[in-house]
């Protein structure tokens, strides 16, 4: 191509951009096609432009366009997922959750319920309840049928003192064959808010007894 029908080329491509008002960080499909227009037009005879090379980079203009049209449908994809999420979580306000831990924070009134996973074949299931120093407050006394089994503290220690706030650690075993299992053991907790992360993907309950607990966590939704 020869010089006269490069700036002419070039004129016509920078009149476009013109028009549109677009910068070259914002150069797409419709552009290219006016640049080649201008090119066609303005060619030299004696040497015409490679329509091979032409057609490649239409293509590759074309998959340009079509992964910038992707990403703007999955950014809107992921706000609609993100308020979805969000409301699904504030209907989960004022519900009671079951998730597993071996830890909760007792207020000083009320109960605290959980439960023990226990095992089959178990003789006898007791869990024990300490307190943030590590000294024993309570022993209870579980089911030992097989499966998910519940208990309910009051508060009060073996010898019927009310316990104070703070957080208690709790800790079953079970008897299976005379040897001594360590259980898991779960916490029912009321959701008082919810939260997401910034990424929007991850919802988090949070709960007096638990604290914060993701919602992957959690075994039941009372």
């Amino acid at each position: 191509m020869s010089t006269s029908a490069i700036n002419s080329a070039s004129a016509a491509a920078a009149g476009a951009a013109a028009t549109t008002h677009k910068t070259a960080n914002t150069l797409g499909v419709e552009d290219f096609l006016t640049l080649m227009t201008s090119q066609l037009k303005n060619q030299d005879p004696t040497k015409p432009m490679d329509s091979t090379a032409m057609v490649a980079q239409l293509a590759q203009f074309g998959t340009v366009s079509g992964v910038q049209q992707l990403n703007t449908t999955l950014g809107t994809l992921s706000d609609s997922l993100r308020s979805s999420q969000a409301l699904s979580g504030a209907t989960m306000v004022g519900h009671e959750i079951v998730a597993q831990s071996d830890t909760a924070t007792y207020a000083g009134t009320g109960t605290l319920i959980g439960g023990v996973d226990v095992p089959s074949g178990a003789a006898s299931v007791t869990l024990t309840i300490n307190d943030a120093a590590g000294q024993v407050v309570r022993h209870l006394t579980v089911p030992a049928a097989s499966g998910q089994q519940g208990f309910k503290w009051d508060g009060k220690t073996d010898g019927g003192v009310q316990s104070g706030p703070g957080t208690y650690t709790l800790k079953a075993v079970a008897n299976v064959g005379g040897k001594t299992q360590a259980l898991t053991t779960s916490v029912a907790a009321q959701v008082q808010s919810v939260s997401l992360d910034s990424s929007g993907t991850n919802l988090t309950l949070n709960t007096p007894e638990l604290g914060g607990v993701a919602l992957a966590k959690v075994q039941q939704i009372i």
